[in-house]
């Protein structure tokens, strides 16, 4: 019986040695097909290579691909596929849940894949998928135009497109994917397709708004607008005039003209200059505006805003709208511990209003907010099943943050932000905007695209039927032969 075991001891040893051989070999041939770079955990510059926004996530990736082009992706899909491995596509890394990067993977990292491309006649960029907004933000402006794209320069464009994309011009020009005309993706099998309103409709139609589920996407096209100059900025008030602003805001901005955006947020002020030293560190709440309409017409607008109540701190007036973009940057570097919360909000009631001013008072950390971007206006014009975005009926986005350096501070942070969210859920329309979630289960994902659900699942079965992109907020295949992840 001894001897049998030695026996099967030593055969297995044999077979577990002959398999890493041919794994080492099968890495070391995708290494040299590679024009970027792979990074695997002995080399000393994947500490700092495995890094994502989220300082609260840490995971250890197998390798991460460096990928500078387009044959650099396809092999890395056709070599995950063939290795049985499991993959994760990062963008710009900036994802709440983190999950451009996951342990023991194979990470399919763009980050040096930042091509633009405008065509002034056509009103037209092309981007690859690396590119952070204000990469992009600061070659349209050069020809002075913009694609409607967040508040926060340092997010990735891919992954913010794919889940369907808000910000500052989003009442004037609708969401991202509204101004999304193409995208170049590599899908499952490693085949290289373009997706449009022409080619391919049924992923074109996925892809706005149902995140990385169905390839990954190495460049897209979008429509260019004027902008250029902006009349933006914030305006603060006291933490105590919170109800007052919210039931005022909530009135003004749902029939405000389309020019005219402004984000709802209670914040406390940072203690960094050039904050005026008296209100650093204080809790306020505030509105972080945007008008794209004629300069000259700006003060007139912002009249009845000013005359209704005074605020405490007004910075808003003529700027470059890549500065507008970049503002909050350098306030939330990467590394920060962040835990996201996110719903969507047909309508702001007083008891909603309530609980937000009850929650602005605890604010846990200085970097921790609230945000209520309106999603009204031209996004609303479109019908909810032209895209996989669902919640057209909207008028906010909402987001609760809890941001802190401190590793020590996660579970502070955590718990103001749950208990919050927990709190006004019932108040919400149901999903959340999917680049607001972390990892939240099942239920929340379907929640989140409603009724365009099952169209999404249909999909998945046509171009991921093994669900081999599965690390993103999951649309789960429900063909029988799919493999369980």
């Amino acid at each position: 019986m001894a001897a049998f075991q030695q026996a099967a001891i030593k055969m297995i040893s044999s077979i577990s040695k002959t398999y890493t051989m041919q794994n080492e070999i099968a890495i070391q041939e995708l290494r040299t097909t590679l024009r970027g770079s792979l990074v695997q955990p002995h080399d000393k510059e994947y500490d700092e290579v495995r890094k994502v926004y989220n300082g609260m996530i840490d995971k250890r990736p197998r390798m991460i691909a460096r990928c500078a082009d387009v044959a650099d992706v396809i092999a890395c899909v056709n070599f995950g596929r063939e290795n049985n491995l499991c993959v994760a596509i990062r963008g710009g890394g900036h994802n709440a849940g983190g999950l451009g990067i996951w342990d023991d993977a194979l990470v399919i990292d763009l980050s040096l894949m930042k091509g633009i491309h405008i065509d002034v006649e056509e009103k037209t960029v092309l981007v690859q998928g690396g590119c952070l907004l204000k990469e992009l933000d600061h070659a349209t402006h050069a020809v002075g135009m913009a694609v409607p794209a967040g508040i926060i320069g340092t997010t990735g464009i891919a992954g913010f497109t794919l889940g369907g994309g808000s910000g500052y011009l989003t009442r004037q020009y609708g969401l991202t994917i509204d101004n999304l005309l193409e995208v170049h993706i590599v899908l499952a099998d490693g085949r290289y397709v373009k997706a449009s309103a022409k080619e391919n409709k049924d992923l074109f139609w996925a892809l706005r708004g149902g995140g990385g589920n169905f390839g990954v996407a190495v460049s897209f096209v979008f429509k260019l607008h004027p902008v250029h100059t902006v009349y933006a900025g914030p305006m603060f008030w006291e933490i105590e005039d919170t109800i007052e602003m919210m039931k005022w805001y909530r009135e003004y901005i749902v029939d405000a003209p389309e020019e005219m955006y402004g984000f709802f947020t209670t914040l406390t002020v940072p203690p960094v200059a050039p904050f005026p030293s008296a209100l650093q560190m204080k809790k306020m709440c505030g509105v972080v505006w945007c008008y794209t309409g004629p300069l000259e017409k700006a003060e007139r607008a912002f009249q009845s805003i000013r005359r209704f109540k005074k605020p405490i701190l007004d910075w808003v007036g003529p700027k470059p709208f890549p500065a507008l973009q970049s503002m909050f940057d350098a306030l939330y570097p990467t590394g920060m511990q962040w835990y996201w919360k996110g719903d969507f909000v047909n309508e702001l009631s007083d008891n909603a209003i309530e609980l937000h001013y009850k929650y602005a008072k605890e604010l846990p950390t200085w970097r921790s907010t609230m945000h209520l971007f309106p999603i009204n206006s031209a996004a609303a014009k479109v019908n909810k099943k032209d895209t996989a975005w669902n919640y057209r009926e909207a008028n906010w986005s909402e987001v609760i943050v809890g941001v802190d350096p401190d590793p020590a501070n996660k579970d502070l942070i955590t718990k103001w932000a749950r208990d919050y969210w927990e709190d006004l859920h019932p108040y919400s329309a149901g999903g959340a905007y999917v680049n607001f979630i972390m990892e939240e289960g099942d239920e929340r994902i379907r929640a989140s695209y409603g009724d365009n659900y099952e169209r999404l699942v249909e999909i998945k079965n046509q171009y991921d039927p093994h669900n081999f992109f599965h690390v993103n907020q999951n649309i789960k295949p429900s063909v029988k032969e799919h493999a369980e992840r």
